[in-house]
């Protein structure tokens, strides 16, 4: 195991089989840095709202399935990994100017968050732009900068590269979500509409997924981020899927707690996480198209 100030690497277990799938989980970070809780107007329960909570043990099997496993520990109220590092919010930060129109960075969620869940502002008034930059320097970079490194390897050991990008979303953003043979879906698989990973990756994540019992939909309501957008290249041998969890499935989401059914959900998905580290290039659904 690697560690950094930041996030963490679980490398693959000894003796098992290299994956071409890497898994990453940008938003499970609960490590909150003491610069944060001085300058919030939340309390630490409150900043906790935007986290993808315990999603970093959801996959934790990965290594044992020969795939790494990188994950954030600072938290995305602090610095959103999924976010370009461009993306700096004039409304929060002091002496960043308006570059053009940002539906993100109007709603307060760019790389350094003005807000929380539901708009709540994390902040009283701006924070120094220095201060940002420092979050990027210390949080950010690093942690893409290990991701690019373990995709490259991957792609070196098995000739292409899978990023298995792993979010989970409030359940309230599935109300409005189409229905899936009359149910509301569980699990929403993002590939930017076919652009981030080739079709077989799709195919055999959602294979994965439905024998495991879980209801699936593809890019409604989310379609993937700034991280498949930037590290899916199909052409390249570089591929990129997101996958959003319901957090009512797993957790207490007011509490932001594991709830009864937290062992029995990591468990089945511990049957999509070896299916998904044993993705190859010769997978079946890459010679049905």
């Amino acid at each position: 195991m690697t560690d950094a100030a930041s996030f963490r690497i679980e490398t693959a277990a000894p003796g098992a089989r290299p994956s071409a799938a890497v898994f990453s989980s940008p938003h499970s970070g609960r490590d909150y840095p003491a610069d944060l809780l001085a300058a919030s107007r939340l309390s630490a329960h409150d900043l906790r709202r935007s986290e993808d909570a315990f999603v970093e043990r959801l996959f934790d099997a990965a290594p044992a399935f020969g795939a790494p496993f990188i994950h954030a520990l600072a938290p995305r109220a602090y610095v959103d990994l999924n976010r370009g590092a461009e993306e700096l919010d004039p409304a929060l930060i002091e002496g960043v100017r308006a570059a053009g129109l940002n539906p993100r960075l109007a709603a307060g969620l760019g790389v350094v968050p003005r807000v929380v869940a539901e708009g709540v502002p994390i902040y009283a008034g701006k924070i120094p732009r220095e201060a940002a930059l420092d979050r990027l320097r210390r949080c950010y970079r690093p942690y893409h900068d290990a991701l690019q490194t373990l995709l490259q390897d991957a792609r070196r050991v098995a000739g292409e590269a899978v990023l298995v990008d792993c979010h989970s979303m409030p359940s309230d953003a599935l109300r409005a979500a189409p229905r899936v043979r009359g149910r509301r879906p569980e699990v929403i698989l993002g590939d930017r509409f076919g652009v981030s990973c080739a079709p077989w990756v799709m195919a055999e994540t959602e294979r994965a997924f439905t024998e495991a019992g879980c209801t699936t939909a593809r890019n409604t309501p989310f379609a993937g981020g700034f991280i498949t957008q930037k590290y899916g290249r199909p052409s390249r041998g570089f591929h990129a899927i997101q996958i959003e969890i319901d957090r009512a499935l797993y957790l207490d989401e007011r509490r932001v707690e594991p709830n009864a059914a937290f062992a029995e959900v990591r468990e089945a998905l511990r049957a999509v996480t070896r299916a998904l580290a044993a993705l190859r290039p010769e997978a079946p659904a890459l010679a049905a198209e």
